[in-house]
């Protein structure tokens, strides 16, 4: 099974509650992956602090062209959706920040005058909590290709193990590349009018994905009881609520796993997994 752990917007608590999940449900003795999907701010290693074994390059492959060969033809810049390749005044300009590798202008290149150039976009570390399988991907400073990023953390998945990807916030293209090929989605917010106002556009995007999902809410306590409501008129089920306890805050201000400093978290996150279905 692989599970979405997602937020409308950023501080929700969401990292929070995909990390503490997935170490409750390896401590279980099931086989589990932790996918920090958040590529551009990853700190899922903040709290599990794994061992590394492992760093690999991440490359996509942008066109370069050979001036030499070129016959100004156009094509190249006619195929392009994205205007990453341009022809002006007989000249060919590209821009490697548009450029979304589809490797259309180097397949419709009748000079063969368009190289391949491999570009690195960051970087992807696998390591070890104790039996919690760590994955995180870390996006180079300056590039926008998150969702290719992305793509390559997920396909680092094992199918036999449970999977745990902590989403990007917000509702944006790198939040539907990790929602894709998911199970469920668990949303998680704060009942506060910021927090619904980004849930409702989260529900959007996981009801137009067509995605089985529900709500945690974090700081339970704090605002109103808007979004209990909103949940209730909407028919979607609130599966967890996490107190706004003092300690938790204190917890993780210091990188603490809240399941380890507060014991009694550690029951509720089970309750919460076997809830959801993965325990």
């Amino acid at each position: 099974m692989i599970l979405a752990v997602a937020s409308g917007k950023g501080g929700t608590g969401k990292t929070t509650v995909a990390t503490n999940l997935a170490k409750v449900c390896a401590a279980s003795g099931r086989p589990t992956q932790y996918l920090d999907c958040d590529v551009e701010e990853p700190n899922g290693h903040i709290f599990l602090k794994p061992q590394i074994d492992r760093r690999e390059e991440v490359t996509v492959e942008v066109p370069q062209v050979d001036g030499t060969k070129c016959i100004d033809c156009g094509r190249c810049g006619e195929i392009c959706q994205y205007s990453a390749i341009v022809c002006i005044a007989e000249k060919v300009l590209t821009f490697e920040q548009l450029c979304h590798s589809c490797g259309g202008c180097w397949l419709v290149c009748p000079a063969d005058a368009i190289e391949r150039k491999p570009v690195r976009i960051g970087q992807i570390e696998t390591g070890w909590a104790g039996p919690l399988e760590c994955v995180s991907g870390r996006l180079e400073i300056g590039h926008a290709r998150t969702p290719a990023l992305i793509r390559e953390v997920k396909a680092h998945i094992r199918p036999e193990t449970l999977v745990i990807i902590d989403v990007p916030p917000g509702t944006s293209c790198p939040v539907v590349a990790a929602l894709k090929g998911v199970d469920f989605v668990l949303l998680v917010t704060e009942p506060t009018p910021f927090g619904l106002n980004d849930l409702k556009l989260a529900v959007a995007l996981v009801r137009q994905m067509k995605l089985p999902f529900a709500v945690a809410i974090n700081r339970d306590g704090i605002g109103t009881n808007q979004t209990q409501e909103y949940c209730e008129a909407e028919g979607i089920e609130v599966v967890a609520r996490i107190a706004d306890d003092r300690r938790i805050a204190r917890a993780y201000s210091s990188g603490e796993m809240i399941v380890e400093t507060l014991p009694e978290y550690a029951e509720r996150f089970a309750e919460l997994a076997t809830r959801l279905g993965v325990l």
